[in-house]
């Protein structure tokens, strides 16, 4: 696996010129996020499907 700085190096050099400084930030907001769900689940940190409806339905 590689670390955050490798994956964001190598997702940043894969960016087609020009880039704005928001794409890179959204980008690499993306990669935190799907990193910290997949911690989460092999963690087992994860909310069953019938969790999310009973709490959808609250809203």
């Amino acid at each position: 696996m590689q670390t955050l700085k490798q994956e964001a190096i190598n997702v940043i050099s894969k960016m087609p010129e020009p880039v704005d400084i928001d794409e890179i930030m959204y980008r690499l907001y993306v990669i935190d996020k799907i990193r910290k769900g997949k911690e989460a689940a092999d963690k087992g940190e994860t909310t069953s499907a019938d969790e999310l409806k009973k709490e959808i339905e609250k809203w």
